[in-house]
């Protein structure tokens, strides 16, 4: 016979027995079973403020050796979408969150000075080029890129990619959201997802329709000026592109400053906006270095996870939902890992299968990008300050005002074009650097540059993940299948050749060297193609591998409100839950995702803002 213990609200134990795997619910509290379990009185002495919103269970079994905790939510992954839920949930002082991390904090000592590789915004490449806070994947070869093997790095860290990225702050199109709705995702049109952007954000210019002004996340524009940023928005408008004045607002399509995720200048994370303000919360409850290898099922109903953490295996128990936000690789990976996916694949792993759910892992895209550069006559790059001493500098002038070089990513200037006639909304996306980038920052600059990353928005091109094995320590295979179809290859030629354009304008003549990159000698079609083969990589933007759609899609993961389909007391909310990937980068849209989920997680009403104004091409017969 097997005990069960949980703390009721008075402080007294409560002890009852049942059935092996049931679980029970009264008033006060909440009761699960584990083999050989027995109860451990907690004295009001060494009762942590906490208890009253985390009953803990203890196990004498091998796989249960201490307390076994349950939470009203547990949430695995501190990263863009996990710290959002975290505050949001913990909003409700009846509820209790557990956020599990397989990372370390973002912060040594409580210190953004001591932890400056994450918080400084021009020290971005430092956390790309280890596997300190980053997962560092690689991919398969490439069949259509000259078989290379590519990199990817992702967040493993408070923030997650919030805390490694370039801080560059894009929604995507109005068009995009409108077309999940078509796809299955039933509330999630510009209309119901434009609220939630703006709840999520305050704005340095302030408030308006489309921009927030009392949100956790605070946006900025860049702070330099820098001349080779002001050449590369007046070429666009010599190149006949319109100027945007703000390209998450009402028109996206053209040349204009970028947004930023920077707040005085440092790196203004999700961990920053979202997670720290709630830390003092007696209902969050956070762990740190812990890899979740699995979700505990009764039945078809999730009831909690199992977790290893310095080398014990450990258990949490969720009474309303387990919340996977591990990104694009992590939640699929921890939902085959649970005996949720493609029951063949399962089966040849010797996973039990716990639903069949084919799209788990499929439906894999992601950005890529590559780099046009051109050599700079001026001394005006970030050549020089990226010596040791000009470094020194600008570190110490951070470290003491968190000023100047060291406060910005300087990729401050951007834009987006149509890559051609009667496409409806822009396809390609610009950012411009007044540096040069060499192997993901990962070998130093050789000459004075300047360049812009370019890619197409949309590509056709469709990839997987699978597990590698069922061992939770090893890295799933990464498949995006990239410049698969011929309309991609197209793309990638013409974005060079728009970006070469553009560079070839009247407001770069002051600036303009020889071209480095693709070179002097690449212009047929052919050698274009063989330099995007060589040289495009990803933008690391994996997504849409646990799509919403409705339960009518075979493909489909979640419902349009992120509930696992055939499954209770699961939800996935990141990036993974888009039916298709976006018109630009991910962060933004994935702390919105959060943000609109977490009102769905409490019952609330959906936010929505109806007839929003947005920008339409004079004329769809022309490129621009």
């Amino acid at each position: 016979m097997l005990s069960l213990a949980t703390l009721g609200q008075t402080g007294a134990w409560r002890v009852v027995t049942g059935t092996r795997g049931r679980f029970m619910r009264n008033s006060s509290c909440f009761f699960t079973r584990l083999p050989d379990c027995h109860s451990v009185p907690e004295t009001r002495k060494t009762r942590s403020p906490f208890a009253n919103h985390c009953r803990c269970f203890t196990a004498s079994s091998p796989a249960a050796s201490q307390k076994t905790p349950s939470y009203s939510y547990v949430i695995v992954g501190a990263g863009s979408a996990g710290c959002v839920l975290s505050n949001r949930l913990t909003e409700d002082a009846h509820e209790s969150v557990l956020l599990l991390e397989a990372g370390p904090k973002d912060m040594w000592l409580g210190s953004s000075r001591l932890s400056w590789k994450i918080h400084m915004p021009a020290a971005l490449t430092y956390n790309l080029c280890d596997d300190k806070y980053n997962w560092y994947y690689h991919i398969l070869p490439q069949a259509h890129m000259d078989n290379r093997v590519m990199y990817w790095p992702r967040g493993r860290v408070w923030g997650g990619s919030s805390s490694l990225n370039a801080m560059v702050y894009i929604r995507g199109h109005a068009e995009d959201y409108n077309r999940w709705q078509r796809e299955g995702a039933e509330g999630w049109d510009y209309d119901h997802c434009l609220p939630y952007f703006r709840k999520a954000q305050t704005h340095e210019l302030g408030e308006n329709r489309y921009r927030g002004g009392s949100g956790p996340l605070h946006v900025s524009r860049g702070k330099t000026n820098h001349p080779l940023h002001r050449a590369f928005i007046e070429a666009g408008q010599q190149a006949g592109y319109p100027f945007t004045d703000d390209m998450n607002g009402y028109q996206q399509e053209g040349l204009g400053w970028m947004d930023m995720t920077i707040y005085k200048g440092k790196r203004w994370s999700t961990a920053s906006a979202y997670l720290r303000p709630a830390l003092g919360r007696p209902n969050l409850k956070t762990e740190v270095r812990c890899l979740t290898t699995k979700i505990l099922f009764d039945g078809s109903r999730a009831v909690g996870v199992e977790y290893t953490q310095n080398g014990q295996q450990k258990r949490a128990f969720a009474e309303k939902e387990v919340i996977l936000s591990g990104g694009a690789i992590n939640s699929p990976q921890l939902l085959l890992l649970s005996g949720v996916g493609n029951a063949d694949d399962l089966k040849e792993l010797g996973i039990p299968v716990t639903q069949h759910l084919p799209g788990v892992g499929s439906n894999l895209q992601d950005h890529l990008e590559l780099y046009v550069q051109q050599q700079c006559t001026q001394p005006i790059t970030l050549y020089k300050a990226q010596k040791p001493f000009h470094m020194l500098k600008i570190g110490l002038e951070w470290l003491t005002m968190f000023t100047g070089y060291g406060a910005t990513a300087h990729l401050e200037s951007g834009g987006f074009v149509r890559s051609r006639p009667h496409v409806p909304h822009p396809d390609i996306q610009f950012h411009f650097l007044p540096s040069q980038v060499i192997d993901h920052g990962r070998v130093a600059s050789k000459i004075e540059a300047y360049q812009v990353h370019v890619g197409p928005m949309r590509s056709t091109s469709v990839g997987w993940m699978k597990l590698k094995s069922a061992n939770p320590l090893d890295h799933p295979v990464l498949q995006p299948n990239y410049l698969s179809t011929d309309i991609d290859v197209w793309e990638f030629r013409q974005s060079v050749k728009l970006s070469r354009e553009i560079f070839a304008q009247k407001a770069f003549d002051p600036f303009r060297g020889p071209e480095v990159q693709p070179g002097p000698q690449v212009q047929s079609d052919a050698e274009i193609d063989a330099f995007v083969r060589q040289k495009a990589d990803s933008a690391y933007h994996p997504s849409c591998t646990c799509k919403m759609g409705s339960a009518s899609d075979p493909m489909a993961v979640v419902d349009s409100n992120t509930r696992v389909l055939g499954l209770d007391g699961l939800r996935v909310v990141d990036a993974s839950v888009m039916p298709s990937i976006v018109s630009g980068n991910l962060n933004a849209p994935t702390i919105m995702i959060a943000e609109k989920a977490a009102d769905i997680i409490r019952g609330r009403p959906a936010l929505g803002d109806s007839g929003v104004p947005i920008y339409q091409p004079p004329t769809l017969d022309t490129q621009r």
